[in-house]
């Protein structure tokens, strides 16, 4: 495989937007056709959260994951890289220590990773650690984490472990250690999540230092820090990672019309450093997936 070959995922849609915010795809349909656009504009692997088809909130519904699973599966080749974040979302009540409002999400390891058990996806992700994350605190407590790592490992899937912060490499390796994660070890280096670290070159610099010497890993970053991570993992022998869960912008002011634009620009990004995007069969091998 040649050392210029770098993968690009693409992250279809996250939690966040509604159908005020333009182009963000909603639906089933419209989540399997944006990965088939982002395929064709470059990218290797479709990093899937689902959404409610009404309202736009985030889902955990078997059967949301299941439609895009299958559109996606049957008409294209790109690598399914299904989200295990939902179901870590803590939003105190106010009115005792441990009142959950109806925001949060929290829930047991099973839940959390039963659309994995049941589809079989190459790749999953994994989140390492706990963090403030916006409005919401990001529950990861480490016997759950350690109980979904052996069900999707033990479902065949290939954990993807997101580290937004540096104490969350410890933490993976600490997994790696006790043999929870497989061999080959798959990063994702998460910048600029608040209240995690922030999107700079020393920060991944240092968090690629943090991981295990055989990693193979990838960075990104959101909002308008998207673009110059995409340059910066390039630079340091990272794969990318683009999409409209991370970032809604072609450039300042100018919104990204699909997945699509935003996969073609790190494309562009990724050549101008000498590299070549991969494709998903290249992918699986660098990945070295199952």
């Amino acid at each position: 495989m040649s050392e210029n070959k770098l993968v690009i995922t693409c992250a279809i849609t996250g939690a966040m937007g509604d159908r005020d915010t333009p182009h963000v795809p909603i639906t089933p349909r419209e989540i399997a056709d944006s990965a088939f656009e982002a395929r064709k504009a470059g990218a290797a692997v479709a990093h899937i959260h689902v959404r409610d088809p009404q309202t736009g909130a985030q889902s955990m519904l078997f059967e949301h994951y299941q439609e895009v699973y299958q559109r996606i599966s049957d008409h294209s080749d790109i690598i399914i890289n299904l989200t295990t974040g939902p179901g870590a979302r803590f939003v105190p009540d106010g009115k005792e220590p441990m009142g959950l409002d109806p925001k949060s999400t929290i829930c047991l390891p099973p839940r959390r990773v039963e659309h994995v058990l049941r589809l079989k996806p190459e790749i999953c992700t994994l989140d390492v650690g706990s963090m403030d994350f916006g409005p919401h605190v990001f529950v990861n407590y480490r016997p759950y984490i350690e109980e979904m790592a052996r069900l999707v490992v033990g479902a065949g899937a290939k954990p993807e472990l997101e580290v937004f912060d540096l104490g969350h490499c410890w933490v993976a390796r600490d997994l790696l250690a006790k043999g929870l994660v497989g061999s080959d070890p798959l990063f994702q280096i998460c910048l600029e999540v608040p209240w995690a670290a922030r999107a700079t070159t020393l920060n991944m610099m240092t968090m690629r230092e943090a991981l295990p010497a055989d990693a193979i890993w990838a960075g990104f970053g959101i909002a308008a820090s998207e673009f110059p991570m995409v340059a910066q993992a390039v630079l340091l022998g990272g794969h990318v990672r683009v999409g409209m869960e991370d970032n809604l912008y072609l450039s300042k002011g100018v919104r990204a019309a699909s997945n699509a634009e935003l996969v073609a620009k790190a494309a562009q990004i990724m050549r101008l450093l000498g590299k070549e995007p991969a494709t998903p069969d290249e992918a699986r091998q660098i990945l070295k997936l199952r």
